[in-house]
């Protein structure tokens, strides 16, 4: 179970990924007729880091909730099914 601390460098570092990917991939498009093989390097380096933002983010939902002492959640509330 990762801490909070962990929960949030990781959720930190999917949005610096994707955001940072996208900008590349964009800049990669807009420079391809002034430079094609940099402009494919960038667009290539873009595409990278958003898969890597994409698979944290699959990384960040298998992580379990961790709940504070003394509560329960809220799926757990009671033993009675709703009908």
């Amino acid at each position: 179970m990762p801490t909070p601390e962990t929960t949030a460098r990781i959720e930190q570092l999917i949005w610096v990924l994707i955001y940072a990917g996208l900008f590349a991939v964009v800049v990669g498009l807009a420079s391809l007729s002034a430079s094609p093989a940099a402009a494919w390097t960038l667009m290539t380096v873009g595409g990278v880091l958003v898969a890597a933002g994409a698979i944290l983010i699959w990384v960040r939902s298998r992580f379990e909730e961790r709940t504070m002492p003394g509560k329960t959640s809220s799926s757990h509330t009671s033993g009675k099914q709703d009908t």
